[in-house]
């Protein structure tokens, strides 16, 4: 029977294994699914497949900084917190953000399917499925990104041990130590306080729109709110909306350092980059945390023994 794309893109994520690997197994076993999928596991692709439906939700956040102009930042999945500790883990991680660092590629599938830098006859997605079998977790190399400046500095700070990490790119004519430090500084703030915006510029316009649709509908669900003037409630809208950009924008937050606990995230930089000759523009940051988003799988031990042994 014809092996079709599909086919090999469904065993491929049933079993974490190689395309060609797939595509090899389907036509040994005429596309029977199940019978590729016994196919390789009696090649060496076992813990894999066993591990494929769990999920992945612990892992490192790693950064890569390289001549403080170009960076990449990486996360990787593993089961438990206990692997994520794991000097193999770890090995392999570092492996990927180098990878990462050097890759031509933007979107996930490419990178999972270029040449592993440290075995060429090898993909990105084969050293991952090498590594859960070797780990004995389903690993998942979920997300990465990479940052260029040309006219500035990248730099990167990961915090709790790799729980979060963070890049931040500015663009400056000065690069030293003061200017490298204030931006660190800046890094530990968006760890800390979760910034979503450089500034109110990059705010979303239908982001906008809906935050005061919301504020709107909670003013009118107010009996006394309700029942001030149009003018006045316009006012009351764009307070709250400028209290919430003083929260989710980097340079309206207030500076975690700030001696007098008023000076902004932008005020600092000024103050920075004046004393060193210098305009330092935050350009772009990128915050990552491990298992942002995913749904952590916490079952009672009890429950999963007897479930086991089919009570």
């Amino acid at each position: 029977m014809a092996i079709t794309a599909s086919m090999v893109k469904e065993l491929r994520e049933m079993t974490g294994a190689g395309m060609m690997d797939c595509k090899k197994a389907l036509n040994e076993s005429n596309g029977d699914m199940d019978a590729a999928i016994e196919y390789l596991r009696k090649n060496g692709e076992a813990k894999a497949v066993k591990k494929a439906g769990r999920i992945a939700a612990e892992g490192l956040v790693m950064a890569e900084v390289e001549g403080d102009s170009k960076a990449a930042i990486v996360e990787v999945n593993s089961e438990t917190d206990f692997v994520a500790k794991n000097a193999d883990f770890q090995g392999f991680v570092k492996a990927v953000v180098k990878q990462a660092l050097n890759t031509e590629n933007t979107d996930m599938e490419a990178f999972m399917a270029e040449p592993w830098n440290e075995d060429a006859g090898k993909t990105v997605n084969d050293a991952l499925t090498e590594k859960i079998a070797v780990i004995g977790e389903k690993l998942s190399i979920r997300r990465f990104e990479k940052v260029t400046m040309d006219n500035g500095v990248v730099v990167s700070y990961i915090h709790g041990g790799g729980r979060i990490g963070v890049l931040v790119a500015a663009e400056t004519a000065v690069v030293n130590d003061a200017v490298k430090e204030a931006l660190k500084n800046v890094a530990m703030q968006i760890a800390a306080l979760s910034a979503k915006y450089v500034s109110q510029a990059d705010v979303d316009a239908e982001y906008l729109a809906h935050e005061k649709e919301i504020i709107l509908a909670q003013i009118m669900n107010d009996p006394k709110e309700s029942q001030k003037p149009e003018k006045v409630i316009n006012g009351m809208i764009m307070g709250r909306i400028n209290k919430q950009m003083k929260e989710i924008c980097l340079l309206d937050q207030v500076y975690v350092k700030a001696e007098d606990g008023k000076q902004s995230v932008a005020k600092y930089l000024e103050e920075v980059g004046k004393a060193n000759g210098t305009t330092i523009t935050v350009k772009k940051f990128i915050r990552f945390e491990t298992g942002e988003g995913l749904e952590k799988k916490n079952e009672d031990f009890a429950a999963e023994v007897a479930k086991q042994m089919g009570q």
